[in-house]
């Protein structure tokens, strides 16, 4: 979530959210809520391979996209950079740098502006600080841990790379519009504006790569775009429009059959099909459900329940509820990402200046640790994986 837009509601309203759990929406009496049987009733997602984005690494199993994504399935860059956690700050500007090995904070990188998200560039060789106030990325590099430079892009709340490797997409939340650059220079290649969907805030991509589906997080609803022609197909309204938080994160099946999208205000996830036409069911979860991280063998979707200190988990193919973690004490669980072998879950705390390391076993809390003010889109890195499509370390 922004900060921009609704700094007045937040002077208000701020305490109160960080405190009490928003209400949902009713459950429309069209909209399912149980879990069908796999395939059923979705509509199925475009071809993966010879009608795929061209310039896309192939998929190498239609059953799971992520299959190269595999525990400690390392590309030769990933392998090279120093395990580490980014964990960028919203509020004191900063990029914190922890060593997974001891939970010691390593290095504090005072880079002020509003730090959203650290991400993985497409060939896993740098890493990108968001920055949406100063209107800049600063990269970081994964072998010494140490930034760089700042680099002028349009108002990166998020950002995420297309497939085939060619253009980094900036989120313009603020702007209402994808910016698209060349990622090896950073010089603009043209932009689409997206003056429907408030909010523009996460996004995935159908298998075939020629697809993705933006979030729309003031609007309740989500925007389709073509990839290769950079155009908008189509919006798609929730079945309860929130607004206020409305959709959040959002992650394809493994199977490509549908995206889930986690809405903050619904309490749960709405299930779009897989070619991104219509939204099929709703999944109730619980209060402030935000972000969506699938397990190291792709079975398991960990849902972060950011209004009450939760963690849910769910079959990655049907969506069935498998079991709920509670954290101890409570928290503000928000984004993050598995480790590279898939034995930890990494959570911002992102409204109690803290991190929650999680065991993927049985949600047991194996560390917390004090961080600055406003931890968000925090990056575990290296991630397995042969390219990264963005955000915290998308990888297929």
């Amino acid at each position: 979530m922004g900060v921009r837009g609704r700094l007045a509601a937040a002077a208000v309203a701020g305490l109160t959210v960080l405190v009490t759990a928003c209400s949902g929406g009713g459950t429309p009496a069209s909209v399912p809520t149980s879990a069908p049987t796999p395939g059923a009733g979705t509509t199925p997602a475009p071809a993966a391979a010879s009608d795929a984005l061209p310039g896309m690494p192939p998929v190498t199993n239609a059953r799971n996209v992520y299959a190269d994504a595999g525990a400690n399935m390392l590309s030769d860059a990933a392998r090279a950079a120093k395990p580490l956690v980014y964990v960028p700050h919203t509020k004191s500007g900063e990029v914190r740098v922890i060593d997974p090995a001891t939970f010691a904070t390593v290095g504090t990188y005072r880079l002020g502006g509003e730090l959203q998200h650290v991400v993985p560039s497409w060939d896993m060789r740098t890493l990108y600080a968001t920055d949406d106030i100063l209107n800049k990325v600063v990269p970081f590099d994964p072998v010494t841990g140490k930034p760089g430079a700042a680099i002028p892009v349009q108002d990166p709340y998020n950002m995420y790379f297309t497939p085939d490797g060619t253009t980094a997409i900036s989120v313009a939340e603020a702007q209402k519009r994808l910016v698209f650059y060349d990622p090896h220079t950073w010089v603009q290649q043209g932009d689409l504006p997206t003056p429907d969907c408030a909010g523009i805030d996460h996004a995935d991509f159908t298998p075939d790569g020629r697809t993705a589906v933006f979030t729309c997080e003031f609007a309740g609803r989500v925007a389709v775009v073509d990839v290769a022609r950079r155009t908008l197909l189509r919006t798609i309204d929730m079945p309860t429009r929130n607004t206020h938080m409305g959709p959040q994160d959002i992650k394809l099946a493994p199977d490509g059959s549908v995206f889930y999208v986690a809405d903050h205000d619904q309490n749960g996830l709405w299930v779009l099909d897989g070619a991104a036409t219509r939204v099929i069911r709703e999944i109730p979860t619980g209060h402030g459900a935000h972000g969506l991280y699938l397990s190291r063998d792709a079975t398991r979707l960990f849902v972060t329940n950011r209004h009450e200190g939760s963690i849910s988990v769910l079959d990655a193919y049907t969506g069935a509820i498998l079991t709920t973690w509670q954290l101890p004490g409570g928290g503000s669980p928000d984004m993050g990402n598995v480790s590279a072998d898939g034995s930890q879950l990494w959570l911002s705390g992102r409204y109690d200046r803290e991190i929650y390391v999680l065991s993927t076993a049985d949600g047991s809390l194996i560390r917390k640790i004090p961080v600055g003010n406003g931890p968000h889109g925090l990056c575990v890195w290296p991630q397995p994986g042969r390219y990264s499509l963005g955000h915290t370390g998308i990888t297929r």
